[in-house]
């Protein structure tokens, strides 16, 4: 049974290194936008979810920083401090 999961192991690597020499640009996947896989969460007061405080919309409001994740939840923030 060892033996059978080895050989087809080994079986795989020959073929996969066979496709990408036949289509090297089949073997190259495309580029993820770049996000932070750890870091400290915020959470948008608008919509209440939590989001990478490196990537979010930071704006100050009465001297405290808040965190968004979208323009839209933004300006409904923004649209319930001016009632």
């Amino acid at each position: 049974m060892f033996l059978i999961t080895l050989l087809r192991g080994i079986i795989g690597i020959i073929f996969k290194g066979i496709g990408n020499l036949v289509n090297p640009s089949a073997s190259q996947q495309p580029k993820q936008p770049t996000v932070p896989l750890s870091g400290e969460l915020k959470k948008d007061p608008s919509c209440g979810t939590y989001i990478s405080a490196a990537t979010s919309l930071k704006e100050n409001f009465a001297g405290q920083t808040f965190y968004f994740c979208s323009k839209a939840c933004r300006d409904k923030y923004v649209a319930t401090l001016a009632r």
